[in-house]
């Protein structure tokens, strides 16, 4: 084609398109007749090509002007924001602040895939974290020794709390000779209802509780492992070392959220027969909750208020005022 032809045909397109925002639809091809079929941008139906002749010195190029019966706007449709959508947002923004199961939609009746499958997961974790073990290399890292309950396994363990509250005999006798006796603090650990919690979380809060209790100048006693403990154990403990304050470091019960959540239950000279509401607890201890290592601060400056006020629990909040 003669460059000279297609510099003036482009330069008339390019004009026609700035007037009058018109779509090229047809190209001419070399060799054929030269016509440019042009098109209005506007949707519509039935279009009706009206034929436009311009000569050139080298042939006529053929413009169409098409006109419709029916006309539609070709726009973009700005839809205002609904009810719906602002609480979708809402919805959006609670799940950032939560880890709890909310807003996940369902297929039906029933919950999404993704949500069962994690569902599922979840649970095997909170189960895995019931029937664990805590491994013995922590045990060995931190200097524990290690005591049973009267439990004999994890079924009779999970049947029977009261079991899970008292020391077995021979335990009884270990801690009475290997454990430092009337010390200030008593720190006992123990997997309570999940080991995942002593696995993940004991040893930074312990070393922690140690180090601020140190800097408190706060005696501390021997620390032992308790194998399948309950919270009440340390009623017995009391009995049994006559320390100020217990405090015990227990795997709480695991949840659908979290499987490896730690709890510190404290209280002042516990003896059989103390009432739940003579204890404190700190709970929630790990990685998505209280921080380990803040925990274990935290829990040293809190033994200093109970010793200060010789009371925990309900008594202590009352002698506070």
């Amino acid at each position: 084609m003669n460059e000279q032809l297609i510099e003036k045909i482009t330069k008339m397109v390019v004009e026609k398109l700035q007037s009058k925002n018109l779509k090229i639809v047809d190209l001419p091809k070399e060799n054929e007749q030269m016509a440019v079929t042009l098109f209005q941008e506007t949707a519509g139906e039935n279009r009706i090509p009206e034929e436009k002749v311009i000569p050139t010195p080298l042939g006529d190029v053929k413009f169409f002007k098409t006109t419709v019966e029916e006309k539609k706007p070709n726009n973009i449709l700005l839809r205002t924001p609904t009810k719906e959508d602002k609480n979708d947002d809402t919805l959006a923004e609670l799940r950032k602040k939560t880890p709890a199961r909310i807003a996940v939609g369902r297929a039906g009746s029933r919950p999404k895939t993704s949500t069962w499958l994690q569902f599922r997961f979840d649970h095997a974790a909170a189960v895995d974290a019931v029937y664990g073990e805590v491994p013995q290399e922590i045990l060995n890292r931190l200097g524990f020794f290690q005591v049973h309950s009267r439990v004999m396994d994890k079924e009779e363990y999970i049947r029977r709390p009261d079991l899970g509250r008292r020391l077995c005999d021979e335990s009884k006798k270990i801690v009475k000779d290997k454990c430092k006796h009337s010390p200030t603090v008593q720190i006992v650990a123990s997997n309570g209802l999940s080991a995942k919690a002593i696995e993940e979380n004991l040893e930074d809060v312990f070393l922690s509780l140690v180090q601020s209790l140190k800097n408190l100048s706060i005696d501390i006693g021997t620390t032992f492992y308790v194998d399948k403990g309950r919270v009440a154990l340390m009623d017995e403990i009391g009995e049994i070392l006559q320390p100020e304050v217990v405090i015990i470091l227990i795997g709480e019960r695991p949840g659908l959220v979290s499987a490896e959540s730690l709890s510190a239950y404290i209280c002042y000279k516990p003896r059989i027969g103390t009432i739940e509401a003579d204890r404190m607890v700190v709970s929630n201890i790990h990685k998505g909750g209280i921080p380990p290592v803040e925990a274990g601060a935290y829990l040293g400056t809190l033994i200093q208020k109970i010793l200060k006020y010789e009371a925990s629990g309900v008594s202590l909040v009352k002698k506070e005022g």
